[in-house]
């Protein structure tokens, strides 16, 4: 009787391991089904949201584009992602180059905004000299890019252009960049100097959709989509790509 309830025993416990093992079989089988179909799943492209601030003006203002776009501020526009040709060159900054202490004298912070600009524009400090611009730049520093926008809280590239060249070189620039290059007198590179503007073609229209503004050593300012406003090299592929023309606006 011992040894029979011994074999009983032992038959069921084969039993049980046979069953465990053909349930664990059916689960790593379904986990790998599983596993399969969520590879073979196409990855969706989220739309990239571009808010345009809200005006105080109760009118309806409309602000025209190219391609006969218009945007009306207090609006949200979506684009999607795949309609990107390439994203935008994002360059690592100093923190302690980005933002200027509090409390400075006049002499401290032209001294500071020449430090500053000397890392950005990769040349000595002895070679800045237009401090009203850099502080004009700096005003804007970091600005998110916005379509439409005329705000601290949000610019796009042709109102930044506006309001420096306005504010430093005394030029009354038309509000887009489309306007800008038509408003600008070509120039040749040998003939490029600051202050003068730089005209992309960034989304593979035949139509001017972006413009920054010359500083030296190849670098320019503008209100850039991935970082705000900033400062880029000419240099880069990115922009080697789109650069279009060269211009300059008389002052008034």
């Amino acid at each position: 009787m011992h040894k029979g309830t011994i074999t009983i025993l032992g038959m069921v416990c084969v039993m049980a391991i046979l069953s465990s093992c053909t349930t664990m079989s059916k689960f790593s089988q379904s986990v790998k089904a599983k596993t399969a179909q969520l590879k073979a799943k196409p990855k969706r492209s989220l739309p990239a949201v571009v808010a345009v601030p809200e005006s105080n003006n109760e009118s309806d203002e409309v602000i025209e584009f190219l391609d006969n776009i218009s945007v009306k501020p207090g609006r949200v526009y979506m684009k999607k992602a795949s309609d990107a040709l390439e994203a935008e060159p994002v360059l690592v900054r100093s923190e302690r180059s980005d933002r200027m202490p509090d409390n400075l004298t006049d002499v401290e912070r032209a001294n500071w905004l020449q430090l500053k600009y000397s890392i950005q524009m990769d040349i000595a400090v002895e070679e800045i000299s237009n401090i009203p611009l850099l502080q004009k730049i700096d005003e804007w520093w970091g600005t998110p890019y916005v379509l439409g926008g005329s705000s601290k809280r949000g610019v796009d590239c042709s109102y930044f252009t506006l309001d420096v060249m306005n504010a430093i070189y005394n030029t009354n620039l038309k509000r887009t960049a489309a306007e800008q290059y038509t408003q600008s007198e070509k120039i040749d590179w040998s003939d490029l100097k600051e202050g003068d503007l730089i005209f992309f073609k960034t989304d593979a229209s035949r139509s001017i959709s972006h413009v920054g503004i010359y500083m030296t050593n190849n670098k320019f300012a503008h209100a850039s989509t991935s970082q705000g406003v900033t400062i880029s090299d000419l240099s880069e592929p990115y922009w080697q790509k789109r650069l279009y023309s060269l211009g300059r606006v008389l002052k008034n």
